[in-house]
């Protein structure tokens, strides 16, 4: 062979080479400037950007040459840089998760039945590595080119059957970075952990101009999917300020949770030193049954310092849910808050408390369920919620949870609700206590009072003395001395040896209990 002929083989194989490398390139923010302008103009990342980002510890991306052909039979092909989304697996904290990323400069990040194709790759490598899946959405629904085409749209979509098989396998995660409406609203509502960017982010089924085509309404994207409105509604689990609370929202939900199901969650290296509060938590619970209080303040005096994780702060606020570690170890709390309607359970509030026990259930996070109410929600407007279903709801994820659940009465507990809220020997929790304050009874004391003695009192000579001698008298049964003496509960505790008795309990029960009905194919929700 000649020398010439050598030289021009080494020429091919350096032309093979750039060829790639320009290929690359060409899907890159680097040789994309004025779109990427573009985007920093709008106050948001590019994709790519959020994904440097959230991936701390190295992306590993499939699918970047990936493109969507003609639009239409015999057409020009689309210039749509990896087919507006990015996909691979990143490492986040050290852990791997299959992360996309919709490309908002690449066709307003619109789906186009490629782009599909990378997703449903992504949620293959996290049902086949088991490891999270994450969605960071920036535009997107159907893309136009390819929506008027019955070739292109009869076959749907297996997206999301793929993400029912993931539910409760791995967890799922989305992040609402920009316009955020039709499929990635259908994909994050099957998610565990959705957050959004506030003016920034949206989320919802049509966008304004298609709702004022179909309906009339002038509304604006901010109005009908907005951050705030959306969190209000429970469709959002935490709003951010910005991408980067947005992200760090992300990494600090996974570090709650295993990769899968099949895992456990990791206990954080000590030492563990006890939140705000806790050496004054004994003077927390105020013994007036109608002076209120933060539970909030409670939740952090018995979790580790700097540990809470709120999940859906502003929606039903009568009952706070939250991701923290106590002794180290992730656990998920329920709580009643007397701050908003006193704590007691309305629709909402059940289903938010249910879908967080599921979430918590599913990756073996152990609950702890703190218990202050005066019952349920009562008259019309909760009876045209559902709330009797929704309630039982409640109660049926936290009777078919099987990890470890510690029940804590720290003052109200009523009628129905102590039961769907697991008290006494309802679930048959690992630990069921309660503190001083408890007042553990069927109905609340001056309201079975008016109602089974109210002839009494009012034929007495003095009926406010009479009544309130009723009152006195009652009061005398209804104490957490007697609730341990019945041996309805394990024990009445000060609130400063709770978190004690907790960590005790965390290191020596069996991380799932087995199922009490073996060969049981599943059980049906109320709803």
């Amino acid at each position: 062979m000649s020398a010439d002929a050598v030289d021009d083989g080494m020429a091919d194989e350096d032309r093979l080479v750039e060829r790639v490398r320009a290929a690359y390139a060409a899907v890159g923010d680097g040789t994309r400037a004025a779109k990427v302008a573009k985007q920093h103009a709008r106050g948001k990342m590019t994709a790519r950007e959020r994904v440097a980002l959230l991936g701390n510890g190295g992306f590993f991306e499939f699918g970047a040459l990936a493109g969507p052909g003609p639009a239409q039979a015999g057409a020009a092909p689309l210039v749509a840089p990896g087919d507006g989304v990015v996909t691979g697996i990143a490492y986040v904290d050290g852990r791997p998760v299959a992360l996309a990323a919709f490309d908002f400069t690449v066709l307003g990040g619109s789906n186009g039945a490629t782009g599909m194709a990378k997703l449903e790759r992504c949620a293959d490598r996290a049902l086949l590595d088991e490891i999270p899946l994450v969605m960071l959405m920036d535009g997107g629904g159907h893309r136009m080119q390819e929506a008027l085409d019955s070739r292109l749209a009869a076959p749907g979509s297996r997206l999301l059957l793929r993400l029912a098989d993931l539910s409760g396998h791995v967890p799922l995660v989305a992040a609402m970075l920009g316009p955020g409406f039709g499929a990635p609203a259908n994909l994050a509502a099957c998610c565990d952990f959705v957050t959004i960017v506030r003016g920034i982010g949206t989320i919802g089924m049509s966008s304004a101009p298609l709702v004022a085509a179909a309906t009339g309404e002038e509304l604006t994207n901010e109005q009908i999917g907005g951050a705030d409105v959306q969190a209000e509604r429970g469709v959002v689990d935490v709003v951010a300020a910005d991408e980067r609370e947005a992200l760090d929202a992300i990494r600090a939900f996974l570090s709650y949770l295993p990769p899968s199901a099949n895992g456990t969650p990791v206990p954080a290296r000590g030492p563990y030193e006890p939140g705000d509060g806790a050496d004054t938590i004994d003077g927390l619970i105020p013994a007036s049954m109608r002076q209120g209080y933060d539970v909030l303040d409670v939740i952090e005096a018995l979790a580790d310092r700097d540990t809470v994780f709120e999940i859906k702060r502003t929606h039903a606020p009568n009952v706070v849910t939250a991701l923290t570690r106590i002794g180290g170890r992730p656990v998920g709390v329920v709580a009643n808050q007397p701050l908003h309607l006193a704590g007691a359970l309305d629709s909402a509030a059940c289903e938010k408390a249910a879908h967080f026990v599921a979430v918590c259930d599913a990756f073996g996070v152990p609950l702890l369920i703190l218990v202050d109410l005066p019952g349920f929600l009562v008259g019309a407007a909760a009876e045209e919620s559902g709330l009797v279903r929704r309630s039982a709801r409640l109660g049926y994820e936290l009777a078919n949870a099987t990890v470890p659940r510690f029940v804590v009465v720290t003052r109200k507990a009523y009628g129905a609700a102590y039961i769907v809220m697991g008290g006494g020997r309802s679930i048959d929790a690992d630990l069921s206590l309660a503190w001083p304050t408890a007042e553990i009874c069927a109905i609340p004391i001056e309201s079975a009072v008016d109602l089974a003695f109210r002839s009494d009192y009012e034929n007495a000579p003095d009926p406010a003395a009479r009544r309130g001698d009723l009152i006195t008298l009652f009061q005398a049964n209804v104490d957490p001395l007697l609730a341990a003496d019945g041996f309805g509960i394990d024990d009445v505790v000060l609130p400063s040896a709770t978190r004690g008795l907790v960590i005790e309990a965390l290191g020596r029960v069996t991380l799932r209990r087995p199922p009490r009905v073996p060969g049981k194919r599943r059980s049906i929700s109320p709803i």
